[in-house]
């Protein structure tokens, strides 16, 4: 064999010994650009997932839409807008139209309701592992917190 030919057998087998070394020690092998099972988002969820990231630091305004400042449902319209999809205004309003989807289900990219009762309060993108983006409260900025609250429902936007 050429060395031309022997490329490509040894990035396979180079390969092959990665995900059997992860799969001995319990890794998972996901291929590149892709994205694990349990946080595959829609392209669409994706996207309003990364334009919050890209918010990250714009401060808090009540009532506020964008592009510089936002309330926690303000940061939630303009994200799916920028990914092809409308929201209704309100963190209550949205938690009305989007799909329920259980924690075991959630995926990057789906809403986060805060709830009191039958009141929703506050509503962030959920960022994979526990945490989300949001623009929590006045004196405050987009950031990326851990979801610090068991009262939480999950949404999909259709």
């Amino acid at each position: 064999m050429t060395a031309h030919t022997n490329v490509p057998f040894l990035m396979s087998r180079a390969g092959a010994v990665t995900a059997l070394t992860l799969a001995a020690v319990g890794g998972s092998l996901i291929a590149p650009g892709g994205t694990s099972e349990a946080h595959a988002a829609t392209s669409h969820a994706s996207k309003a997932l990364k334009v919050a990231e890209s918010k990250k630091g714009s401060p808090y305004g009540y009532g506020a839409t964008g592009p510089s400042r936002f309330d926690c449902s303000g940061l939630t319209v303009y994200s799916y807008k920028k990914a092809g999809k409308k929201l209704p205004r309100t963190a209550h309003q949205q938690y009305n139209k989007t799909k329920r989807v259980s924690p075991k289900a959630r995926k990057a990219g789906d809403l986060v309701f805060f709830h009191s009762g039958g009141y929703v309060y506050h509503v962030g993108i959920y960022a994979g592992k526990g945490k989300i983006w949001h623009s929590p409260k006045r004196g405050s900025w987009v950031k990326l917190d851990k979801i610090w609250s068991k009262s939480v429902k999950y949404g999909r936007v259709r």
